[in-house]
């Protein structure tokens, strides 16, 4: 198969770097309410100013520019408070700045896929691999209006990044263009007001190694005493020494409570946020730590007890369990999920399949999971499939990103391994070579666990393709198990067998210009088409 790419290389993905865990804040007095809110709204501002002195410098900044706005924010709180406003300023900046390399990046390909569609005749069909033309005159004429557009966008894009202009806005542009929308946010202006006002508070700090609790600004004592550094204006705020304010309830972490106790006992660097849920009208405390850089496991070690292959689709993840040979145990199984609604909903899903997933693996004695390593940037584009609007949907809707960092991190807890695999044909190859041989009455088969079985096998470095061998004169007695693999030397061993023509027998090579040169016509016709005929002379007798 001429057209077949060549398939990257599986890899182990890296595991966390960070944690993160969350705890309510229970039982608040009034008190505590309105400090929290005053605090948030003053250290707010001060982000706000700083964030946009920050995007002001733009390419200009350096070092003695980031000391300059430091100092500057250092009388207006504390030295500690302005290094976590500078630092969240710079962070946002080059979020914004690596979001605006996205966008041109995909502006790009936009472009180059309407110039590629607009060169083809109309009509003209397309490939798997690039779309055709366009359907009508009128389509090819808006859709060379839209290429100037993009091409004026493109431009100014790229102004914007040799200029080192980001566009930023604290509390988010969703947020900001809901004002506009209430009636069909279903909120009242108090209440946007009331969010929008809350996604622009600062509580946050940094955690310090060495330090009482690893935090001196935002300090949770082993019983879950939360106490506040207060900025210098609000310093007549405080109910204790020193300047802080400590509050009436504590806050108990229930996942991971005894690693994050363990680092506070050893004062180790904590990071702490504060954040109100406006909807549920609740105070939430995020806890998040640095985790040391872990060697990964290698490949090898990975493949030792067998794997567990995970088909992505939009609204299950089909998965198949593998020995370490490459052989299916068992049957299919499907982890369902629901992505409609909420952002919070379709996230709680996307975790509850994953700790199905993970626990199965986990009683199957896996030591790894293989995924795809899917990258959709480039298939949910517009202007490749403009009219297949439900199938852009589809694809956007498939939480890969999100899966895969969600199970990296939750694996790890497991002791599970990752494995990364290059996605090209596993579902084709999987129903080709799978799908029918495992079907039976008791056991239904679909394309999708297929497919698990199709990712499992590319993990554990063997072929896709199906290739039993002959029976044998014993069994696993004297030859040992039997094995389903593609030899290393077969042509081809993860695509379809190619069509090699002449005889099928080791003892004659196949040789086309040979069997083409003696072979015998069928047909009467075609020898006499072949040779020259001349009229032999008539006899005369007497």
């Amino acid at each position: 198969m001429g057209g077949v790419r060549e398939v990257a290389a599986s890899f182990v993905v890296a595991g966390p770097s960070g944690v993160a865990v969350r705890g309510r804040l229970k039982h608040l007095t009034g008190q505590d309410e309105r400090v929290l809110r005053a605090v948030g709204a003053y250290q707010g501002g001060l982000a706000s100013r700083d964030l946009k002195a920050r995007c002001a410098d733009g390419l200009n900044h350096s070092a003695e520019s980031w000391a300059v706005r430091k100092r500057g924010l250092t009388g207006l709180s504390s030295s500690r408070i302005a290094g976590a406003i500078t630092k969240a300023s710079h962070d946002q900046w080059a979020l914004a700045r690596r979001c605006l390399a996205a966008h041109i990046r995909s502006l790009e390909t936009g472009i180059r896929t309407l110039r590629h569609r607009l060169s083809l005749p109309v009509g003209a069909k397309g490939t798997k691999r690039a779309p055709g033309g366009y359907r009508s005159k009128g389509e090819w004429f808006h859709k060379s209006r839209r290429l100037k557009a993009l091409e004026d966008r493109h431009a100014a894009a790229v102004a914007d990044w040799q200029a080192g202009r980001v566009r930023v806005v604290r509390g988010g542009k969703r947020l900001l263009n809901t004002r506009h929308h209430l009636a069909e946010a279903g909120l009242s202006e108090e209440q946007w007001r009331q969010r929008w006002e809350a996604e622009r508070w600062f509580l946050a700090a940094d955690g310090e190694s060495g330090k009482r609790y690893g935090n001196e600004t935002i300090r949770v004592t082993p019983d879950g005493r939360v106490s506040i550094k207060l900025p210098a204006p609000l310093a007549h705020l405080a109910n204790t020494e020193h300047g802080r304010y400590t509050l009436a309830c504590k806050v108990a972490f229930a996942h991971r409570g005894v690693e994050w106790a363990d680092r506070i006992e050893a004062n180790s660097a904590v990071a702490y946020r504060i954040h109100y849920d406006t909807g549920r009208n609740r105070w939430y405390l995020t806890a998040s730590w640095q985790k040391p850089v872990v060697q990964t496991v290698p490949l090898e070690a990975a493949r030792v007890g067998g794997v567990i292959g995970v088909d992505t689709n939009a609204d299950h993840f089909a998965a198949y369990r593998l020995d370490p040979r490459g052989n299916p145990v068992g049957n299919p199984h499907r982890f369902a999920y629901d992505l409609s609604g909420t952002a919070a909903h379709r996230d709680a899903q996307v975790r509850h399949a994953l700790t199905r997933l993970l626990h199965w693996a986990t009683r199957s004695g896996v030591t790894a999971i293989a995924i795809e390593d899917l990258n959709f940037g480039a298939e949910k584009t517009r202007e490749k499939h403009g009219r297949r609007k439900r199938f852009r949907q589809l694809i956007s809707g498939m939480p890969t990103g999100k899966f895969k960092a969600r199970l990296v991190s939750m694996a790890a807890e497991h002791g599970l391994a990752i494995i990364a695999v290059d996605p090209a044909y596993t579902s084709m190859w999987g129903g080709q070579h799978w799908q029918k041989p495992l079907t039976t009455p008791h056991r239904k088969m679909s394309r999708h666990d297929a497919a698990g079985i199709a990712i499992g096998r590319r993990a554990l470095g063997h072929p896709i393709r199906r290739r039993t061998t002959p029976p044998r004169a014993h069994q696993s007695d004297a030859h040992g198990h039997r094995t389903v693999q593609a030899a290393p030397g077969a042509p081809g061993r993860e695509e379809t067998r190619p069509r090699i023509p002449g005889p099928r027998t080791r003892s004659a090579p196949p040789d086309a210009t040979r069997t083409r040169a003696t072979r015998t016509p069928n047909t009467v016709r075609d020898v006499r088409s072949e040779q020259e005929w001349v009229q032999d002379s008539l006899l005369l007798t007497e």
